[in-house]
């Protein structure tokens, strides 16, 4: 698709730092550069991350990625989990649904597909037309004239920007440098989890396996009979475990130590996490800031508004806000405006995605005996969509998945330009 036309006494030498190469980063790298910006993006791992567990595409987000084009890459890498089956200590089926039954989805029309399988086609429009800096991440930054950003990159690099975004994730360094620590904004949901890869022993394919005992869930979640599986261990804790970010080797042992159970295939999973050299560990949490913005400085994604994977909505929620700030800035002279305009837009979005983690753990992970044996009763008996406040969630996903309207910035650009 051809570069958008702009305003070039809008546009021209607006330089724009994207910090970040996930998947907030690269979707408005794609659109700002389809406006005409400058756009640079700067990531601290050594390329776009391949692989990765699967994400989910639905409503508003899906008529972003049509807008971009991606529509017929991204069916193609579909994965299509069709079953959730809960086990107990022996394995044996208490019950099982389908995902869209509490999701909200459309099956049929909602995509899911391995995170790194939608980064990678995010990535491949752009490595011939926006400057990547891998290795690499913001050290300062200052707003020294008025003019612009001056920035300094791990690597000593010096450069100026006109505007910079960070769409570096929950754990947002560049929110760190322009807002202080991160404590105030974090709100955490009470759970840590624990993902990892191990072979396939299992024989699964297009599902997932849970079990659990109060506060824990066991989770295997397969694509392909013939790739690994993906392992998930998560338990609630009252408060996270900072003291273990840094250490590798606590996190290990901390999981281990949440997860004494023998029954099922719990003992291999925490084998294979003490093993696995992809472990990804953190807390379920959001982000909850007064302003997404200050000064020439604006955030995106995971880094403005996380949703946590008990929405279901991190990657959905990011693809529309960064169409939603690229539209705003290349619509506006001013970038004050802009990002007003932009969280004008989308912090009602946003904010409804986040209220549907609000007992979101409740079905996959019940923190008491009492939660716990209602779900199995349910499961048991009429089955999972028969319950009246899991149907009632499914309807608010639905209904959030597509609580946005997307503008149609090509055209107020294209008036814009023809003044």
């Amino acid at each position: 698709m051809g570069r958008i036309a702009g305003n070039s006494s809008r546009t021209a030498r607006r330089r724009v730092l994207i910090s970040g190469a996930s998947i907030a980063g690269p979707a408005l790298a794609y659109w700002l550069d389809r406006y005409g910006f400058e756009v640079t993006v700067v990531e601290k791992a050594a390329a776009v991350r391949g692989g990765g567990y699967a994400i989910d595409i639905r409503g508003t987000a899906r008529e972003v990625v049509d807008r971009m084009g991606l529509l017929p890459r991204l069916r193609e890498a579909h994965v299509g989990t069709q079953r959730i089956t809960f086990v107990d200590a022996e394995g044996g089926e208490i019950g099982s649904f389908e995902p869209e039954q509490v999701t909200g989805g459309h099956v049929g029309l909602d995509l899911e597909v391995r995170r790194g399988d939608l980064a990678d086609a995010l990535y491949t429009p752009l490595r011939d037309r926006v400057e990547f800096l891998f290795r690499d991440s913001i050290a300062a930054l200052e707003e020294g004239d008025g003019e612009g950003v001056d920035v300094v990159l791990d690597s000593g690099v010096h450069r100026r920007f006109e505007l910079v975004i960070g769409a570096d994730g929950l754990h947002s360094n560049t929110r760190r440098l322009v807002l202080g620590p991160e404590e105030p904004f974090h709100r955490y949901l009470g759970h840590v989890f624990a993902g990892f890869t191990l072979p396939n022993e299992f024989g699964l394919a297009h599902e997932a396996r849970v079990w659990n005992e109060p506060g824990r869930s066991a989770v295997l979640y397969a694509h392909e009979p013939s790739e690994p599986v993906h392992g998930f261990l998560t338990f609630t804790r009252e408060d996270p475990p900072f003291e273990a970010f840094q250490n590798p080797k606590a996190q290990r042992d901390l999981v281990a130590e949440s997860f004494p159970y023998q029954g099922w295939h719990v003992p291999r999973l925490v084998a294979a996490m003490r093993e696995a050299d992809d472990l990804f560990f953190d807390v379920v949490s959001q982000i909850h800031l007064p302003a997404w913005s200050r000064g020439r400085v604006a955030l995106a994604g995971d880094a403005a508004h996380a949703t946590s994977f008990l929405s279901g909505q991190g990657s959905s929620v990011a693809l529309v806000g960064a169409y939603i700030l690229a539209g705003e800035l290349a619509t506006h002279d001013e970038h004050g405006a802009a990002f007003a305009a932009y969280e004008e837009r989308m912090r009602p979005f946003a904010e409804r995605n986040q209220a549907l983690a609000d007992g979101g753990g409740t079905v996959v992970t019940p923190t008491t005996r009492e939660q716990l044996d209602a779900r199995n009763d349910v499961l048991r008996g009429r089955g999972l969509a028969a319950s009246g406040l899991v149907t009632e969630g499914a309807e608010e996903g639905r209904a959030a998945h597509s609580g946005l309207v997307l503008p149609d910035y090509a055209g107020a650009i294209g008036a814009v330009a023809g003044d």
